[in-house]
């Protein structure tokens, strides 16, 4: 590919991942908040979502680690979160030129968050490169530096206003969560099953010394495997 080319792509790549950026500041910046409750401070945040770039990940991952769980429970929470990530790194595979070098079928992969995978997916023809590398070139610091700068500001606002901040985050996930619940009612009564057993578990004998981050892990599997069994979603072309 020549030169003049990459440049353009990787330009249009910038264009088209600085919203992105915007709203992964945005995002990042309460998941700091959340981070800095949990004890991690601004390198080690900034660190952590430069490495990954997930927010529901981070979020179980910054749980964990405020429950006071282990390393191995820690890697399975993150895993089991990031699990879509497996999907979608699969059907982006099937974009790259049957002669892209692996390296860079390596380098896409560290970045293939939802955003990312969506604007990816929607140009036509083969995968270029060059074009997630731009994009990524703005999203990732957008995501790290907003983490880092929501630890910052939740070590210098008043203690109030970091509470009230706070609250941010788990409105983020209620905005993943009501609209495809709004629009598939099987998937809003796993919601609410799922918010049942949580406190459920959180209140009976045996379970209720277990680890926070050990009774997501096993309510996630069980209510995602029998949501699976029970109610398939039929293939689409």
């Amino acid at each position: 590919m020549e030169a003049k080319n990459k440049r353009r792509l990787f330009l249009e790549g910038m264009r088209d991942g600085m919203p992105i950026c915007l709203g992964y500041f945005a995002v990042a910046f309460s998941l700091g908040i959340a981070a800095r409750r949990a004890g991690i401070d601004a390198f080690q945040g900034f660190l952590m979502s430069f490495l990954n770039n997930a927010s529901a990940g981070e979020y179980a991952l910054i749980t964990t680690i405020a429950a006071d769980a282990g390393y191995l429970e820690a890697a399975v929470i993150t895993l089991v979160a990031n699990a879509r990530y497996l999907l979608m790194s699969t059907a982006l595979s099937q974009r790259f030129s049957p002669d892209e070098k692996i390296r860079h079928r390596l380098l896409v992969s560290y970045d293939i968050t939802d955003e990312l995978f969506g604007i990816a997916i929607a140009r036509e023809g083969y995968l270029e490169p060059m074009y997630s590398y731009g994009a990524f070139a703005v999203a990732i610091p957008g995501w790290a530096f907003g983490t880092a700068f929501g630890i910052i500001m939740g070590n210098l606002l008043p203690a109030l206003i970091v509470k009230a901040l706070g609250v941010a985050l788990y409105g983020m996930f209620l905005a993943i969560i009501i609209p495809p619940a709004k629009k598939d009612k099987i998937v809003g009564v796993l919601v609410v099953i799922s918010f049942a057993a949580s406190f459920v578990l959180s209140r009976m004998p045996v379970t209720a010394d277990w680890s926070e981050g050990t009774r997501t892990i096993l309510l996630t599997i069980l209510i995602a495997g029998a949501a699976a069994v029970l109610f398939p979603k039929k293939e689409e072309e």
